[in-house]
């Protein structure tokens, strides 16, 4: 049982009330792939995928073998993608655990096929999933426009997908470069080479399930959704968007045109509130200073709370004599540099701020909060990031 006062609640209600407003969104058009990679954002996947299988979700989205064995062994029933590719000696664990990969590289199909072989496995029995790239530039055979050459790389891989081979080509995606940004005027570029990748797979007489490649922002607000249904329906395949962040309660700061949009999407809430315990005060008179390199000087007689929380935890250090937490429902600022294990706040203001009062670090009290947007405006980062680097040391517990 852990002591330390500080600690993560993973609200079991509103992911799932989050992942039954997102299938409401995207209507009878698409399934939904949650995606629990990165421990869920940081929400803890072995929780989290459970809940998620259990709603009725038939993909789940993890980084690569490392996390798909790990969810695996809690999810036996909904399909794993593997979003990041194999890498040599993951092909074992990837057919042995019924993992779905995620391939581009002509060396991914040598390192299944040669797996499968060891196994004899038939024809077809392997399912794959081809990532396109559309314009991202990281990962997925390049496109470069949607004229796409007889001799090109993706000509070449088709091939390896023949009627002998152990190999399916269950799935085609894309990963979109800009999904926050809307537009009502201008196509999505990437759009039209996805179409020319997936039609020079068709005139090869492949007929993929699926073609993927929305995230949240397509299932909220985005206009691809639309395009991309009518790309897989004259393909015969099955539409699949990727929720991720909406997942856990937070939405993209879309803009459409350039501009800040504000139309309407679901109701999401938060999933994850971050908490901790005052656990020591002291009054500083003027003049004195807090914490390394006297960053914090009172102006005035000041108390101060310290709280067992810093960096290490992934409390960022840019929030040092910026931002607040939440301490009997007022704000309470830093005070001086965060630190590797600690924080300090000014609780001057909170003259009943007592050892042992919960403090809100990222969450709700009494009708106040403090966003996992709020948190990156002050870092200088994205909501993503803040989620992701909450510290494996602090404990999720999973409420209701």
């Amino acid at each position: 049982m852990f002591t330390r006062p500080l600690w993560a609640e993973v609200s079991r209600h509103r992911l799932l009330a989050n992942y039954e407003k997102l299938v409401h969104a995207a209507t009878a058009q698409a399934d939904l792939m949650p995606v629990i990679k990165a421990n869920a954002y940081g929400h803890d996947m072995l929780a989290c995928g459970p809940l998620l299988a259990g709603a009725g979700a038939q993909w789940l989205g993890v980084t690569g073998a490392d996390e798909g064995v790990a969810v695996r062994a809690v999810c036996p029933e909904p399909r794993i993608l593997l979003m990041s590719g194999i890498w040599p000696g993951e092909a074992d664990a990837v057919i042995d655990q019924g993992l779905t990969p995620v391939v581009w590289e002509p060396w991914h199909l040598d390192l299944l096929e040669a797996a499968a072989a060891a196994r004899r496995m038939p024809a077809g029995s392997l399912a794959v999933h081809l990532e396109i790239d559309t314009g991202m530039s990281r990962q997925g055979v390049r496109v470069v426009s949607s004229n796409i050459s007889p001799d090109s790389e993706l000509s070449s891989l088709m091939l390896r997908f023949h009627a002998e081979s152990c190999l399916r080509l269950e799935g085609v995606m894309t990963h979109f470069c800009a999904p926050e940004m809307l537009s009502s005027t201008l196509p999505n570029p990437q759009l039209a080479r996805l179409a020319a990748a997936l039609e020079l797979i068709l005139a090869r007489g492949l007929r993929p399930r699926w073609l993927h490649a929305g995230s949240s922002s397509s299932i909220v607000a985005g206009p691809d959704r639309q395009t991309l249904f009518e790309m897989a329906s004259r393909a015969g395949a099955r539409l699949m968007l990727r929720p991720g962040l909406a997942l856990y309660g937070y939405l993209d700061r879309f803009t459409r045109d350039g501009l800040p949009w504000h139309g309407e999407g679901p109701a999401l809430e938060p999933v994850l509130a971050w908490k901790t315990r005052v656990t020591s005060l002291r009054t500083l008179q003027t003049g004195e200073s807090a914490g390394y390199g006297h960053t914090f000087v009172a102006a005035r007689e000041t108390r101060l709370a310290l709280l067992p929380a810093g960096y290490a935890d992934g409390f960022n250090r840019l929030l040092s004599n910026r931002g607040h937490v939440l301490i009997r429902s007022q704000q309470a600022p830093i005070a001086g540099r965060v630190s590797m294990d600690q924080t300090m706040v000014d609780v001057t203001g909170i003259p009943a701020a007592a050892i042992g009062d919960e403090v809100v670090l990222l969450g709700s009290q009494d009708g106040h909060s403090v966003s996992a947007w709020d948190l990156a405006d002050l870092a200088g980062t994205i909501p993503w990031e803040v989620l992701c680097a909450i510290s494996p040391r602090v404990p999720r517990l999973i409420v209701s």
